[in-house]
């Protein structure tokens, strides 16, 4: 694990693992996580029942969460940004945060087969703790956004295929 204040961004399918694997990596210390599940059940829990409610809600809190973000990288402190990292748009957002800075980072990616997907996504959807609970419909749209990250993007990137 990097020394120096380090982004970490989260790229994968619907319940692939991402924001288990977030927990894990805000373990180290000087390491905080904000996870956008949270935030956004909190702020706009009642305003979210489709997929553009989703966008339109995620925009609002992406525009407050760059500087936020960027300011807690400049003064030392690594960044979880359980955020999927799903998109190019989202991932320009997210390089956006790093040409603020001059932090390190690590775009990691988890790249599970969809049935592994909708195993944990039935399980987390019947355990209640997730505070979204996604249909497999839900799962097959967002799936189709969904464009792993190119060499071109210029992340220094690392591979999960099992987050287990």
């Amino acid at each position: 694990m990097p020394t120096e204040p380090t982004l970490h961004m989260l790229c994968g399918k619907p319940a692939s693992g991402k924001s288990t694997l977030a927990g894990r990596l805000a373990d180290a210390p000087r390491t905080v996580c904000i996870a956008e599940d949270a935030w956004l059940a909190t702020l706009f829990g009642d305003e979210m029942s489709t997929l553009s409610d989703y966008v339109r809600c995620s925009a609002k809190l992406r525009e407050i969460m760059a500087p936020h973000v960027a300011t807690l990288l400049g003064q030392g402190l690594s960044v979880v940004l359980d955020f999927p990292a799903n998109t190019i748009e989202t991932r320009e957002w997210m390089r956006g945060i790093l040409d603020r800075t001059h932090a390190a980072h690590v775009l990691h990616v988890l790249d599970l087969p969809d049935e592994s997907c909708l195993e944990r996504l039935r399980a987390r959807n019947a355990a209640g703790e997730h505070p979204f609970a996604a249909t497999e419909a839900q799962f097959r749209r967002l799936s189709a956004h969904y464009r792993p990250p190119s060499a071109d993007e210029g992340f220094n990137v690392r591979v999960y295929t099992d987050t287990a």
